[in-house]
């Protein structure tokens, strides 16, 4: 497997993030054209075509963002039982969940300095990814 770093950590998967997201567009602006150009007889079924288009999507959002939501769960709990495991403290609570996330990249050697950074200085996910010198592959997120 490739090793990782800040310019290829991100996980691209074709077929959700391109033949999907490009499905689900065609499908909303197609269904609302047909809306727009039904005739009054069929504009009940082309509404319906409209709703259905949109819950389709609301399904698409939440069945990516739970999934995140609950790796997120498990990413925070991994690193906090980390630190805990070289300082004997749990994680400042200063830290954003963001920024928790990107500090799983970090080496065991830099974590506690990392940490310890993006608190003072309030550092954003990317900058935290960005200062990581030897970097803590995750191949595991989806």
């Amino acid at each position: 497997m490739q090793e990782q770093n800040y310019s290829n950590h991100q996980k691209f998967v074709t077929g959700y993030h391109r033949v999907g997201a490009i499905g689900m567009l065609l499908l909303i602006i197609g269904s609302f054209v047909n809306l727009y150009k039904s005739s009054p007889a069929n504009l009940y079924s082309a509404s319906l075509i409209c709703l259905g288009s949109l819950l389709l999507l609301l399904v698409a959002a939440y069945a990516r963002l739970f999934p995140l939501k609950a790796q997120d769960r498990a990413i925070r709990a991994e690193e906090n039982l980390r630190y805990f495991s070289m300082t004997g403290k749990l994680l400042p609570k200063e830290l954003r969940v963001s920024q928790i996330i990107a500090l799983r990249f970090a080496s065991d050697d830099e974590f506690v300095a990392l940490v310890d950074r993006a608190v003072k200085e309030n550092l954003k996910s990317k900058d935290i990814k960005q200062a990581i010198q030897h970097w803590r592959a995750d191949h595991y997120r989806v």
